[in-house]
């Protein structure tokens, strides 16, 4: 049969692909099934991202960039640190030592989240100071977080509870039955300097644990929250031996993790492969245990920072291969950051420092905010498929919905590379609509550029910057003898939906 070329879309990535002055040459022929077998596809990777400290969503700046970033993904839980941290207020005591607990910020940080119909997954952290064990125990980052255990695990339980029944009374258990409390950030490292560390760690998530439920047996508590994917078996086993409540399992890791952090050993394993392949250790790990129904939530991960590639369009495709690996393996994964707005290292100098969120310094919006905008638009189902550079979905409706990509890692040197979708069953003459995030469209980094690069961008500045990289309209053309050939520039992310007859 000869092969048809969707004109349009392919005109549109052709020039994407001159421009970028790279051959383009045949490299590969997927064939899309309409009728191959399905399995549920929950979109586990928008549901959640994270978001810095407790304090920061008070700012307007950060509930312009949540409400900006709930209009392309399905956000529905963020999660921060430090909720318990002094500048809060949380914990004081009065002259005679009694504990003083005052909740009015706790009260406008969860209110501004679900005034923007967003919920909370509640990290238990940091230590106020007042209960420290050692005040001056503070960890390392810009805002001081104390990383002490408490002085007494009696006041610890009692601000705990006091916490939790409030959170309840204020918004009812039917609403705080839907929220997740995780217990502390990455125990396993310095946010936590409890000696010996793991044992003082399970004894904390222990009376936690036990603090929440006593509120209500509802409620949703759950950990270690480990950096690098670890402590997660004995964490299971201790759960187990001393009937202590959990009901999912937390860790973290990142593209650009050590094999030795994640696996234990040094290993010739790609930074874009990492994260997945941690995510199916702990899930083997999970149903290896005591507890094998466990869900599990990888409430931190990101793509690798190399040459400030988060700012770039690599993280597109980044994202796409992730969720194509670790798909049916974690029932959340959560996106470290939405926002820009972050302070780990200080007040953000200037926009595109390599930080890790959708959107830079003024609200700016980067190429990972469009290409969450392309990848929310897949379907319900995920139709089987062997290549590596595709997700084939199904909507409800039956439309058919392809995300395709050219995966090129940060310092690489790439050539574009010809896609050319087979399609079996479906309609003559059915309707294509084509949209990418590449070199030419959704990247801000040239318009920026072009613009001075200010340093404080003006609110007029950034207005035109997400203006100008706005997406355009899908391009649209009947499919053509059930063929449509692609032009994948070097970290194009390119979404193809087949709309149902």
């Amino acid at each position: 049969m000869p092969q048809a070329k969707c004109c349009l879309g392919l005109a549109l990535l052709l020039a994407s692909a001159a421009a970028a002055d790279t051959p383009v040459r045949a490299q590969e022929t997927v064939t899309v099934d309409a009728n191959a077998p399905t399995t549920p596809f929950p979109h586990f990777w928008e549901q959640m991202f994270g978001s810095g400290r407790a304090i920061l969503t008070l700012r307007e700046s950060y509930r312009n960039d949540l409400r900006a970033v709930r209009e392309v993904a399905d956000f529905r839980y963020v999660r921060f640190h430090a909720i318990f941290h002094d500048e809060l207020g949380v914990y004081n005591e009065d002259e005679h030592g009694n504990p003083v607990y005052n909740f009015a910020y706790v009260d406008q940080v969860y209110d501004g989240l679900l005034k923007n119909g967003v919920k909370p997954f509640v990290e238990i952290s940091f230590m106020p100071k007042k209960l420290a064990f050692n005040p001056d125990a503070l960890h390392p980052f810009w805002y001081k977080q104390n990383v002490s255990p408490p002085k007494s695990m009696e006041r610890w339980d009692d601000l705990i509870r006091h916490f939790v029944q409030h959170l309840v009374d204020r918004y009812g258990i039917d609403e705080v039955a839907t929220w997740y409390f995780e217990v502390w950030n990455e125990p396993n490292i310095d946010f936590w300097n409890g000696i010996p560390r793991q044992r003082s760690y399970f004894d904390l998530y222990a009376h936690t644990a036990r603090d929440v439920k006593s509120v209500s047996d509802r409620l949703r508590v759950g950990g270690p929250a480990t950096a690098a994917a670890a402590w997660i078996p004995e964490f299971l086993q201790f759960t187990r031996d001393n009937q202590v409540p959990v009901d999912f399992v937390s860790t973290h890791g990142y593209a650009d993790d050590t094999t030795l952090d994640l696996f234990g050993k040094n290993e010739d394993i790609p930074m874009d492969d990492r994260v997945c392949r941690a995510v199916a250790k702990v899930h083997d790990q999970i149903k290896a245990s005591p507890d094998p129904d466990l869900p599990l939530i990888w409430s931190e991960w990101n793509v690798q920072g190399m040459d400030n590639s988060r700012d770039t369009t690599f993280v597109g495709p980044a994202l796409a291969n992730t969720i194509r690996e670790c798909d049916g393996l974690a029932s959340m994964m959560s996106f470290w950051t939405f926002s820009d707005v972050f302070e780990e290292q200080g007040p953000i100098p200037k926009p595109f420092v390599g930080m890790f969120g959708l959107r830079a310094k003024g609200g700016i919006n980067k190429p990972s905010y469009y290409a969450f905008g392309l990848l929310h638009q897949l379907g319900e189902k995920r139709l089987a498929n062997p290549s590596q550079d595709v997700i084939v979905t199904r909507r409800d409706d039956g439309s058919l919905v392809i995300a395709s990509w050219n995966l090129v890692d940060p310092g690489q040197t790439g050539n574009t590379k010809t896609m050319d979708l087979v399609f079996r069953d479906v309609p003559a003459g059915a309707r294509v609509s084509i949209q990418s995030v590449d070199s030419g469209h959704g990247n801000v980094l040239p318009k920026y550029g072009a613009m001075g690069s200010p340093l404080d961008p003006t609110p007029q500045q950034v207005e035109q910057l997400n203006r100008d990289t706005a997406l355009p309209p899908p391009e649209e053309a009947p499919l053509r003898e059930n063929r449509l050939e692609l032009a994948l520039t070097p970290n194009a992310l390119v979404l193809v939906t087949v709309r149902a007859q």
